[in-house]
């Protein structure tokens, strides 16, 4: 489940959320049944905790929004991404610390 800070993005509401979004935004692509991703879910609510206001954070599930992950080439789950004024920047593929996660996010605020 996602934590208050943690938004769920869809193709329903990616253009606006994600494209058009003000503040650079680290999308999670991820599915209920990928035990790493599970793994990553405390470390996405943490980050969004602390990164609030300065990032948008979220989760999208590749099994509804199949298209999507498509679009940005998304082979493999958790992927995270940066998106940051409608183009995907940068991209973690794989199960990441919370520390090298900062790194990342450190780099676009």
């Amino acid at each position: 489940m996602s934590g208050a800070n943690v938004k769920t993005f869809s193709a329903a509401n990616w253009d606006q959320d994600v494209i058009n979004s003000k503040t650079p935004v680290l999308v999670d692509f991820w599915a209920p049944w990928c035990g790493p991703c599970r793994m990553m879910a405390p470390v996405v609510e943490q980050l969004a905790a602390e990164y609030a206001g300065r990032f948008s954070i979220g989760k999208l599930n590749v099994d509804e929004n199949s298209s999507l992950a498509g679009q940005f080439s998304v082979m493999s789950i958790p992927t995270l991404g940066i998106f940051k004024n409608g183009k995907m920047l940068d991209k973690i593929i794989g199960f990441s610390s919370k520390n090298d996660l900062a790194k990342m996010l450190d780099k676009y605020v």
